[in-house]
């Protein structure tokens, strides 16, 4: 009888474990919440500011707001937006980092996964009460065509609605365009009450205090972004190299600078990080 009880309690174990440990909102620089919890991240990998090149005002705007955040003084939520590769989500963690470096756990950088966004609310429910401020972050936010519910719950969160962020909270996201919400090219072409359709598309993007425009950078930005990159490796670079392999990606970004500055650290041999 022992025994067959012992392996009902088993089989109700595994059916029913136990909850998850509670989250140590204090202990850690920076967490990814899944949905079902969150998970500690013992440190932000981003690059230091000075590297971020040809981004100098997006730059100086989102580390002047992080800071201020950080030492409790009003903040705005942020929507990052624009060409791809420009550094907008190395300049969140990057930010949040230099921030970190001066007001020590003051302040913790919260990631959250595209698919974790209906959950929201019970973030927002488990910060509220902590005696320290977070920046949460949502990295690459695109909705499909169609979904409403989405977009009126990000602009409820940020709007003050029953669901709204605490006040230790603030919001960074990251788009490839201002609008967020995709676009359906029938309804820009519709006649009636073009200005409408505007507004709509626009709507969520006017919540975010601090909207900032990431745009191609020319070619000498991407030179220096390159000169940045090679240096802090101790690597000399040849700019028609460097160029052709622009050429060949057909883009110029931060993100190419860095790709380029990866391949020669591997054709030198030098060890792998």
């Amino acid at each position: 009888m022992d025994d067959t009880l012992k392996r009902i309690a088993a089989a109700l174990e595994r059916l029913a474990p136990p909850a998850p440990a509670a989250t140590d909102w204090l202990g850690a620089p920076a967490y990814v919440w899944t949905g079902a919890g969150a998970r500690a991240v013992p440190q932000i990998t981003a690059p230091p500011l000075t590297l971020l090149q040809g981004i100098d005002k997006q730059k100086a705007a989102v580390a002047g707001n992080v800071q201020r955040h950080a030492a409790g003084h009003p903040a705005h939520d942020m929507l990052l937006w624009g060409a791809r590769g420009m550094g907008k989500s190395a300049l969140v963690r990057a930010s949040v980092a230099a921030a970190q470096a001066e007001h020590g756990a003051a302040l913790a950088l919260v990631q959250v996964g595209a698919d974790a966004l209906a959950s929201l609310a019970e973030l927002f429910a488990a910060l509220a009460g902590q005696p320290r401020r977070f920046v949460v972050f949502i990295d690459d936010l695109g909705f499909a065509e169609g979904d409403s519910e989405g977009p009126r719950r990000l602009r409820s969160w940020l709007d003050g609605g029953v669901e709204a962020r605490p006040a230790n909270v603030r919001l960074a996201v990251t788009s490839n365009r201002r609008a967020v919400v995709a676009r359906d090219v029938g309804e820009q072409n519709d006649p009636l009450n073009p200005r409408d359709v505007v507004d709509d598309q626009l709507a969520l993007a006017d919540r975010f205090g601090l909207s900032l425009g990431f745009h191609a950078c020319t070619q000498d930005d991407y030179l220096a972004m390159v000169d940045g990159y090679a240096r802090v490796q101790g690597l000399d670079w040849d700019r028609a190299d460097a160029l052709e392999w622009s050429k060949r990606r057909g883009a110029r970004s931060g993100r190419v600078a860095l790709h380029f500055v990866t391949e020669l650290a591997g054709r030198r041999g030098m060890a792998g990080s």
